[in-house]
């Protein structure tokens, strides 16, 4: 009984670290590392619009990554959101969007996944 509350608070962290961030719509989901999503993502928008794509590790080792729509720049941007899948292999994707991204780059992510 004395690692219960150890053990709740463990339980609660972890759902909560389970949830989507907050103001991040779902694009999907893909078997690929959150690395190789993201550089799909980031050579995708690069390609396309000819300007420089930012990328910001949220999580160290390229284990969380926020790829900035062009144009676009930290902290509050509009982002493809790269995140390790909740269980088990590949990663989670999702898209913050702002008022001056648009829903054509849903189509590019969803094209990496």
């Amino acid at each position: 009984m004395k690692y219960f509350p150890l053990v709740a608070l463990t339980i609660a962290i972890s759902a909560c670290a389970a949830q989507p961030p907050a103001g991040v719509q779902q694009v999907g989901m893909s078997d690929k590392p959150v690395k190789a999503v993201a550089e799909c993502v980031s050579h995708a928008w690069a390609d396309k619009t000819q300007q420089q794509v930012v990328s910001q590790d949220t999580l160290a080792n390229d284990q969380a990554v926020d790829v900035y729509v062009p144009g676009q720049q930290p902290p509050n941007g509009a982002a493809a959101v790269v995140r390790p899948k909740w269980s088990g292999p590949g990663s989670w994707v999702g898209f913050r969007a702002s008022d001056a991204a648009g829903s054509q780059a849903t189509g590019d992510i969803q094209a990496c996944l």
